[in-house]
């Protein structure tokens, strides 16, 4: 429990790497009382995601510029309160817990005892998606300015590639402000998705995980994010007329389809690029995704 007093230095964009963000999650577990001798490391893309084998826990790092943890934690209280099913926190942790400059919240591990659908995200979403909004300061989407950020930011894009993503995201500049929403903003996950979503075992449900990106915007957002993993990671096409059919819409209908599918498509490669190291594995998808925008066509993606 040494690490539970020790001070560690500020993590960065350049040092939020797994060998130091294993040693956030021993200072964070020491803190609390937990033994994080071994820990799995799960993800680590937008955050670091790590699982206990000492204890049925998962433990996730922020990175060191997403300064809306306790939000996160505030929120998923919230939506737990108002019925919709969520991955629940630790209890009796006092979370967020900060460490090294990262927030760190700890949460049940639910394993993966069955494999979840894009069916499966379709009730828990219509739920959240029905709740009113939560009296808790969250953003509202900016999808353009967080793309142009990503471009600004990543260090792996040529200059040929910036270039490419400048000139889509100059597109959507002029269309996005004209689309017309089928309801007002609402409380959005933000990025429902197969890896976003468990299945708890004990009661029988599916439930949303992964708050990080919960804003105030339009239904649509969440809706063409199903669209998209769907397509573009290879799942089957009944799996989304299942999820279609549980929801209650097909986004494809709406006359705003297009547009929100190429804004939507624009975030996740500017995100990748921005958090990607250069010539690891996931830069590499990066570069082939943007070659690919720029050819057109509709090239399945790798799962970063």
């Amino acid at each position: 429990m040494a690490l539970a007093g020790r001070s560690l230095p500020r993590l960065t964009e350049a040092t939020f790497t797994p060998e130091r963000t294993r040693v956030v999650v021993e200072a964070a577990c020491a803190r609390v009382g937990l033994d994080a001798t071994g820990a799995e490391l799960l993800r680590h893309q937008t955050n670091a995601v790590f699982r206990l084998v000492t204890a049925p826990v998962i433990v996730k790092v922020a990175r060191p510029n997403i300064r809306h943890t306790a939000a996160v934690v505030s929120l998923v209280e919230w939506v737990v309160e108002h019925g919709v099913p969520s991955v629940p926190l630790l209890s009796g942790t006092g979370q967020p817990l900060e460490v090294a400059g990262c927030g760190v919240t700890l949460w049940r591990y639910l394993p993966p005892t069955r494999l979840i659908a894009a069916g499966d995200i379709a009730v828990p979403l219509r739920a959240l998606h029905e709740v009113p909004l939560p009296p808790i300061p969250l953003p509202e989407l900016d999808a353009l300015g967080a793309i142009h950020n990503s471009i600004q930011a990543s260090t792996i894009i040529s200059a040929q590639e910036r270039g490419v993503l400048l000139r889509r995201w100059s597109r959507l500049v002029d269309a996005v402000p004209g689309l017309r929403y089928e309801g007002p903003p609402r409380l959005i996950h933000g990025d429902p998705q197969h890896r976003n979503a468990l299945w708890d075992e004990a009661a029988g449900r599916p439930v949303l995980s992964d708050w990080d990106s919960a804003v105030v915007g339009p239904v649509e957002w969440d809706l063409v994010t199903i669209e998209v993993h769907c397509r573009r990671f290879g799942f089957p096409e009944q799996e989304y007329r299942d999820f279609c059919g549980r929801y209650g819409r097909d986004v494809r209908e709406w006359a705003g389809f297009t547009t929100m599918r190429d804004l939507r498509e624009l975030r996740m490669v500017t995100t990748n690029a921005r958090k990607s190291a250069p010539g690891s594995p996931q830069a590499a998808e990066v570069h082939r995704r943007i070659a690919a925008l720029e050819a057109g066509g509709d090239l399945q993606w790798s799962i970063l």
